[in-house]
């Protein structure tokens, strides 16, 4: 937990440099891929991902140390090779994993988040689920297991095989010549993300584009099809928290509504949107026929509202740089306490760029429970006093106080004057 924590601290910085590097080639260039509020929500989905994957909110069904000790058949050293070999093997598991995300209704909760922006730039890929409690797919590791991998390996291996995935989410860089043969590129995950029938479920490779080529589902990015994003049932909001269970609680409605029990069980495990006859025609869900005719979601929003959005965004990753930099003594439960304030700081601040009427009732609760802690532990925030200055706590209790009354403006000024 504190190692992975370290490594974000060092990585996420640079995933917020090459955004900026890509927001100006966008300029330079004279294209628009880049929405203001939509890169806050994408950046704000990464903090809730990271949050979630270090405080291990997660369980396997299997484990791979199990898995190996089980049926390893020899047990090789941490050789280079080694780390080749499990490179492969969890880039193979990845496409499965993927594939199995889009091709099955339960599965897919998970990934919607991913695949939610109307846009397709490098802030696109920190969306990522906080949604995925359960893994069931260390089995595909299996080829590794066999040959007794070290679980050191596929730990390190892990990590690098998902920060190599961000590079390509870029409509900036077109095709690489014969570098399109053999590792995914932007021009083949733009195919992938794009929601024009000619592109829909292909492109699963997340490193390699081996297995796509192998198992039938590799597409070429055309000219004449220029690639439209998001997903063909709008998730119509900013906040990430929200899309990470909009798709299970459909699933949930519908296998709730269905007259049928066959239906009830089966809803699960069909094809990704697949809904039973009668709660269709009952209950109908927005879906975009034409894609080259419908309206991106979008809030009204001044130059000042999108600034503070990102004001609120770049300060929460203030307090998240503190979290991993000191996990181990903040300690349990206290790392808990710390991550859930996080997702309640996200919900809020996406509430408000929703403009939805209880944006300001979270803020205020936000800023309450912050304050509250620090007076709680008499006048600190989780050891910061000790860990890096009395400042850090006076920023923190200032970013509180200012969140509150900045918010309560907004709210005033702009959302319910646009609400009526």
């Amino acid at each position: 937990m504190e190692a992975y924590g370290a490594i974000l601290n060092l990585v996420v910085p640079i995933f917020f440099i090459l955004f900026f590097i890509e927001k100006g080639f966008e300029w330079y260039l004279g294209k628009k891929v880049i929405r203001g509020l939509d890169s806050v929500s994408s950046f704000s989905s990464g903090i809730t991902n990271v949050v979630k994957d270090v405080l291990g909110l997660s369980v396997s069904v299997v484990s791979y140390g199990w898995l190996m000790d089980k049926i390893a058949i020899v047990h090789i050293q941490a050789t280079w090779l080694v780390y080749a070999i499990a490179f492969v093997a969890v880039d193979f598991q990845g496409y499965w994993v993927h594939r199995w995300s889009h091709e099955i209704n339960f599965l897919w909760n998970r990934h919607i988040i991913h695949h939610s922006s109307e846009e397709f730039n490098l802030s696109c890929a920190l969306r990522q689920s906080v949604s995925t409690i359960v893994n069931y797919f260390t089995i595909l590791l299996l080829p590794a297991a066999l040959l007794g991998v070290p679980l050191k390996v596929i730990a390190v291996i892990g990590p690098i095989h998902l920060f190599l995935q961000y590079w390509y989410h870029t409509q900036l860089i077109g095709k690489l010549g014969w570098v399109e043969y053999l590792i995914v590129t932007p021009s083949q995950h733009r195919v992938h993300h794009a929601i024009n029938p000619e592109y829909m479920d292909k492109n699963y490779g997340q490193v390699f584009n081996w297995w796509d080529r192998l198992f039938g589902t590799f597409q070429e990015e055309r000219a004449d099809v220029p690639p439209v994003y998001g997903v063909t049932r709008p998730v119509r909001t900013w906040n990430p928290i929200k899309i990470n269970f909009m798709h299970a609680w459909l699933l949930l409605k519908d296998a709730w509504r269905a007259q049928n029990w066959w239906d009830k069980i089966r809803i699960w495990f069909m094809p990704t949107g697949w809904r039973p006859a009668d709660v269709e025609e009952k209950y109908p869900v927005y879906k975009i026929e034409d894609v080259y005719h419908f309206d991106k979601y979008d809030t009204p929003a001044s130059r000042g509202f999108v600034a503070w959005a990102w004001v609120q965004l770049f300060f929460n990753y203030f307090l998240l740089v503190y979290f991993f930099a000191f996990l181990g003594k903040i300690g349990s439960p206290g790392v808990f306490y710390y991550g859930a304030f996080i997702f309640l700081s996200v919900f809020a601040y996406t509430e408000l760029m929703d403009r939805n009427r209880y944006a300001l009732f979270f803020e205020i609760l936000k800023s309450c429970l912050g304050l509250y802690a620090i007076y709680q532990s008499g006048g600190d925030w989780f050891g910061a006093r000790v860990n890096t200055g009395a400042w850090f706590v006076w920023i923190t209790a200032g970013y509180f106080v200012v969140s509150a009354v900045v918010t309560t403006l907004f709210a005033e000024w702009e959302v319910r004057r646009t609400l009526g």
